[in-house]
């Protein structure tokens, strides 16, 4: 089977979709499809990686001419209809898969956006990767959930000296402030006068020189550590010092990959409840109020009150990831897509 990869971004790029991509194509070379990745990610002349598939990188319309001449199947991980307009000429078997929201960021919805619906009208197959993406976007699409890197992010460190984390961009959608404001709360809370918690915020973006201001109006200099971007092992080696995971995203998250890197590194995760981040964490997380400092401080004081609670909750992190693992999730992709041809 030949299938045509469509992904429009892909590695060097580092990204939800640029790792997705990457782990289905190569899974499916494994099960023993003939795979063609085409994006529009350049690549430096020194970057010496290779894939066990040709990759196509932002090709003329005569290149792509070709590449659908030779599929057997296109399959669009999120739709990019820059990259997928000559199917309209060959209509070969198509699977699309929905990886964010389509409409724009106040939930309106642009003339691309008309266009992505009607073409997902069009594919043989669509699937969404959370339950709130099917209800959004497609109803008629498959959920599969996204996997997760299990090679690397990894779970090895039994004592944890640091209490919370909090992972990604410094920018307000992904609400670091309200991690700031939760540590504030417990560290002024009576009942727990004993502890003095601690933060590590791990990421950069605009926000940062704000949260620093922030942390030190509570007078938390001491207790929160901005530790800045981490990648690889060093990301890994971080996360496995911590107790629990903040996601208190503002945004509603499409999927929310970084809570399955949370668990699978031991920390457990606090997420807040737009979008598919409920997927992302299933029974082996806590779940807020989106938006709500106080919906965040109830629900954490709630876990850190009740060691059952919390035992029960990690338990359940082995079951929720098998779920996750990348040979599970890309199996069920390979299925969709053979379902079609």
């Amino acid at each position: 089977m030949k299938i045509l990869f469509l992904s429009y971004r892909f590695y060097p790029e580092i990204g939800g979709i640029e790792v997705n991509s990457e782990i289905l194509a190569n899974y499916f070379f494994k099960f023993g499809a003939e795979i063609h990745m085409v994006t529009t990610s350049l690549i430096s002349d020194d970057d010496k990686k290779v894939f066990d598939y040709k990759v196509v990188r932002n090709p003329g319309r005569i290149d792509l001419v070709k590449e659908f001449l030779w599929a057997d199947v296109v399959f669009e991980n999120n739709p990019s209809l820059n990259l997928s307009w000559p199917n309209l000429i060959f209509n070969k078997p198509h699977v699309v898969a929905i990886r964010t929201w389509i409409s724009r960021m106040d939930g309106t919805m642009a003339l691309q956006d008309k266009l992505k619906l009607f073409w997902l009208k069009k594919a043989n197959a669509v699937i969404a990767v959370s339950q709130k993406i099917k209800e959004s976007s497609f109803n008629k699409s498959i959920v599969i959930g996204n996997p997760f890197r299990n090679e690397l992010f990894i779970d090895y460190k039994k004592e944890r000296n640091i209490d919370f984390v909090f992972l990604g961009r410094l920018v307000s959608d992904k609400g670091a402030d309200m991690a700031i404001d939760l540590l504030n709360k417990l560290n002024t809370n009576e009942k727990f006068s004993n502890h003095k918690f601690t933060l590590t915020i791990i990421g950069d973006g605009p926000e940062k020189s704000k949260l620093e201001k922030q942390a030190d109006s509570h007078n938390l200099n001491n207790y929160i550590t901005f530790a800045g971007m981490l990648k690889g092992k060093e990301l890994v080696d971080c996360l496995n010092n911590h107790k629990y995971l903040l996601v208190p995203s503002r945004w509603r998250e499409p999927f929310g990959n970084v809570a399955l890197e949370g668990i699978a590194c031991g920390c457990l995760p606090i997420v807040s409840d737009g979008g598919g981040l409920t997927d992302a964490v299933g029974n082996a997380g806590v779940v807020f109020e989106r938006n709500s400092v106080d919906s965040l401080f109830y629900k954490t004081q709630e876990l850190l009150s009740d060691p059952e609670l919390e035992n029960q909750i990690r338990s359940n992190f082995g079951s929720h990831l098998k779920n996750h693992m990348p040979a599970f999730v890309a199996e069920k992709y390979f299925n969709v897509i053979k379902s079609v041809v």
